[in-house]
């Protein structure tokens, strides 16, 4: 009987050994391969798309530095659409065996109705319980993706309805009036206010009082008297009286979705003096001028009840006169940079101010004993204005190119956040629809919800809309033909009927 050699042995062994190992790693791979069976199947394409994106890259005559940014991000991205995409199969896992559970636990099925997926009736409110929570889950989870590609199944319209024109210089703000006659005023760099037929675009009343620009205008709440602040650093309260024209009708106003309007042309027209009614009355005396601040007053507003106004100023100052004897009853100090705007509260004493030094402030002179301030730090960039709505809401503006909706009871953070690709101005939000209107420096005027919406654009072209920066907004409730108000340093003011379909204000 032969005998096997000890190498022949230690060789036999060593073979042995290799073909275990080998045969464990076949099962061991071939477990792995079954279980990422799906992934691979699933990135198979992905894999190849991305090989050749690669060799794009590398016949690209970008610098090897950002091609190797370039792969990097590209790979992040793939990355979390895979987590995502693999988040959703799981769910959809989940679901099917949650639907099998519930199958076999209501024992509702009988014969064909399997298919049709008929529960008895003692099943029927616990299915829909199931049903909802697992609906909201899915949703929830899908958000990530879609949440930024919002549709709407019905549009907004905008009407162009009238241009108001006779201004020789920008129009920073305008106003409407809160008492009858209801007439637009505006407030401009030519060192004029005027009052305007909403109805006829005719030039009522020109104010020319202040020796500087027209910054601001703000109508009494009860009474004919107007507010003007301006660059000559005082702030004017005077008296006005129009009588109305015979309104005339309204010509060619075809309905213009809001959406997507196109911009035909970028180019501005000429900038030739803008020749106005030469019939227009004027006043050139104040009933009380305001004076103590040490800069351009940028902004002023009436409180609640018209016995007081508040005035914002480039000297990092806002201060609160008595309108009868022009006394300056208290200065509201604390911003480190110049004032961009203020606005008072429509049934409440309060007065929020806003600033180039990124924020706003909340001045409380409900308690006359006590007048607390609270600084709200949301901004990254000069606060263009702050306003109040009619609930307990507080939204803010700002050259960062964000508008943020705060809540009196809570503001340590927004509860809603806009975003956009230009610096916001003077916004304003309606009170009957909760709307907000956003004037930006791109000559665009967008509207927006209270949750952050977006409901509509206003058309602009060559042949309508503003010709440069939008600078204010204002709301019209009272008034059918028009309800929104637009001005710009394209010298002239318009009127717009916007009609938002309440399919598209519904949260």
């Amino acid at each position: 009987m032969p005998v096997e050699s000890g190498s022949s042995a230690a060789a036999r062994q060593a073979k042995q050994k290799r073909k275990s190992h080998s045969l464990s790693i076949r099962r061991t791979n071939s477990t792995e391969q079954d279980r990422s069976g799906l992934q691979r199947d699933m990135l198979e394409g992905q894999s190849s798309d991305n090989l050749e994106s690669f060799v794009r890259m590398e016949d690209s005559k970008l610098p090897l530095s950002l091609r190797t940014n370039l792969l990097d991000l590209f790979s992040q991205i793939e990355r979390e659409f895979e987590n995502l995409y693999l988040e959703n199969i799981e769910l959809r896992r989940e679901i099917d065996q949650l639907n099998d559970r519930l199958a076999a636990e209501g024992h509702a099925f009988e014969g064909s109705d399997l298919t049709k997926g008929a529960l008895k009736t003692k099943a029927s409110h616990s299915t829909s319980q199931l049903s909802q929570k697992l609906k909201t889950t899915y949703k929830a989870s899908t958000s990530k993706i879609v949440s930024s590609f919002k549709a709407t199944t019905s549009r907004a319209v905008c009407q162009l309805v009238r241009e108001y024109v006779s201004h020789r210089d920008g129009i920073w703000d305008l106003s409407v009036t809160r008492t009858q006659p209801v007439v637009l005023g505006t407030a401009s760099a030519d060192h004029t206010a005027m009052l305007w037929s909403i109805e006829t675009g005719k030039c009522l009343l020109k104010y020319l009082g202040h020796q500087g620009s027209v910054n601001s205008i703000k109508f009494h709440p009860t009474e004919q008297m107007a507010l003007t602040a301006s660059g000559d650093q005082t702030a004017h309260i005077w008296r006005y009286m129009v009588q109305l024209p015979t309104p005339q009708p309204v010509a060619d106003l075809t309905q213009t979705p809001c959406e997507d309007d196109l911009d035909f042309s970028d180019k501005d027209e000429a900038d030739g003096e803008l020749e106005g009614p030469n019939d227009c009355p004027s006043v050139r005396v104040a009933t009380t001028t305001l004076r103590s601040h040490q800069g351009v007053v940028i902004a002023a507003d009436w409180l609640v009840g018209g016995k007081q106004v508040v005035t914002a100023s480039w000297d990092r100052a806002a201060n609160l006169y008595d309108v009868e004897t022009s006394e300056l009853v208290h200065s509201l100090t604390g911003h480190d940079q110049e004032l961009t705007h203020c606005c008072t509260h429509p049934t409440q004493r309060l007065v929020v101010t806003s600033s180039r030094d990124t924020t706003f402030r909340l001045w409380d002179f409900r308690d006359p004993s006590i007048h607390s301030v609270n600084v709200f730090q949301g901004h990254t960039d000069t606060v263009t204005s702050a306003v109040f709505t009619v609930g307990d809401n507080v939204v803010s503006g700002s050259d960062d190119r964000t508008v943020k909706v705060w809540d009196l009871k809570n503001m340590r953070s927004p509860i809603a956040t806009i975003r956009t690709d230009s610096a916001v101005n003077r916004i304003s939000v309606s009170v009957n629809q909760r709307i907000i209107a956003l004037p930006h420096d791109n000559r665009q005027v967008r509207l927006f919800d209270m949750s952050g919406v977006r409901l509509a654009r206003l058309p602009r072209s060559n042949r309508q809309g503003h010709r440069r920066m939008v600078c204010c907004s204002a709301w019209c409730e009272d008034n059918a033909t028009c309800n929104l108000f637009t001005c710009g340093f394209d010298r002239q003011a318009i009127g717009w009927n916007i009609n938002i379909p309440a399919l598209l204000q519904e949260k």
